[in-house]
């Protein structure tokens, strides 16, 4: 059974030869400090895993370390950007925003791990109607995809995305603008709050349609804004069931499958994941990285609803680890959580220090695990 096969039966939520086993992202960082530069399908092949590659495209995005953002301006968005620091280890970019009827501003941050805000695009509650009506919105790629899904082939499967800051309409309006505000606005200024929900949503509908024809083997929405170890159920069911059914609806009706991202807080919401109609669950942080249940609990309550993805804990085990632990927790995932079928095994977010060593024992463990 080749890799792609086997990650589609799991997402099917059936049994393949084997458990899968992946990474959540290769990050750039890891494959030139320790893997000498190779690419993310070198890597997969290198550890002997199965392929899981997110496919990015440049739209604009503010957490892009590139400051060359003119290209992505339009006669009603003209996007500036001023060098603070230009470090790659401690960068940072002031984005100016001018529009025919108002600016706006923001800052950017980051390093060679990742990238941050310190300070949001939204202050004010009339920015949104900036956003609304002139935030462009640049269609897929949809060639450049399927160059890739061609590249990749039977060596597993390619992962995609929604148009914005982030793939969830909660999760996107939380990179505009500080979460804590964005959840006292919940309840002072509910209707403001579904109104930038509502632009949001309306420009990712608007990129779907440019998805028709991109081969995709699944779609990442949702967002770890959206999990319950920040928000609650109440403001979840409220804030974000509705607008990702909606998104969800949109991508199965050009037959994509999608999974849903938490980044582990699922206590409290597992009937809502279920609900917004993804195929997918991820990334099932147990509780030693911050999550507010073990992977095999979240299991127990939604059955063979779900196709599940994530579960290894990437810091305590995966890159601190002893080779006894690392298998022990392979072992048990697979027991607990992937018995059944329908489990993807796999880190349960980015890793940057992890030693090759270990990668290589987690992927040789999982490869024991046979159905």
């Amino acid at each position: 059974m080749t890799s792609k096969e086997r990650m589609l039966i799991a997402l099917s939520k059936e049994k393949p030869d084997r458990l899968p086993v992946t990474v959540h992202q290769w990050q750039r960082y890891h494959l030139e400090t320790y893997l000498g530069g190779m690419n993310e399908l070198e890597a997969f092949a290198h550890f002997g895993m199965d392929a899981a590659i997110q496919y990015t495209q440049e739209l604009g995005q503010l957490w892009l370390s590139n400051p060359d953002f003119s290209r992505f301006s339009t006669s009603t968005w003209r996007h500036e950007v001023r060098v603070l620091r230009n470090d790659p280890d401690d960068w940072e970019y002031e984005h100016t925003i001018t529009t025919p009827e108002g600016i706006l501003t923001c800052k950017t941050a980051g390093n060679r791990k990742t990238v941050w805000v310190t300070e949001y695009l939204i202050k004010h509650y009339e920015d949104i109607e900036l956003i609304r009506k002139y935030m462009p919105v640049y269609p897929l790629d949809v060639q450049a995809v399927n160059q890739l899904y061609d590249r990749i082939g039977d060596q597993g499967i390619l992962r995609g995305f929604v148009w914005g800051e982030q793939a969830g309409c909660w999760q996107h309006a939380a990179c505009l603008m500080d979460i804590n505000e964005l959840i006292l606005r919940t309840f002072d200024k509910p209707d403001w709050v579904h109104e930038l929900l509502r632009i949001l949503l309306e420009k990712k509908l608007q990129f779907i349609e440019s998805m028709k024809g991109a081969k995709f083997d699944l779609v990442e929405t949702g967002g770890g804004a959206a999990s319950s170890t920040l928000i609650s159920p109440k403001i979840h069911e409220e804030f974000c069931l509705p607008y990702d059914r909606k998104l969800h609806d949109a991508l199965h009706d050009l037959g994509f499958k999608v999974v849903y991202h938490t980044c582990g807080g699922t206590k409290g919401i597992e009937e809502l994941i279920v609900a917004n109609g993804t195929d997918a669950s991820e990334t099932l942080a147990p509780v030693s990285i911050g999550g507010n249940q073990e992977p095999w609990e979240f299991k127990e309550k939604i059955g063979n609803r779900l196709a599940l993805i994530g579960g290894m804990d990437q810091h305590n085990v995966l890159t601190a680890g002893t080779p006894e632990e690392i298998r022990s927790a392979v072992f048990t995932l697979f027991e607990k959580v992937g018995r059944d079928g329908g489990y993807i095994l796999s880190c349960a977010d980015h890793f940057f220090d992890t030693p090759p060593e270990n990668l290589r024992i987690y992927a040789e463990a999982a490869r024991e695990c046979v159905y």
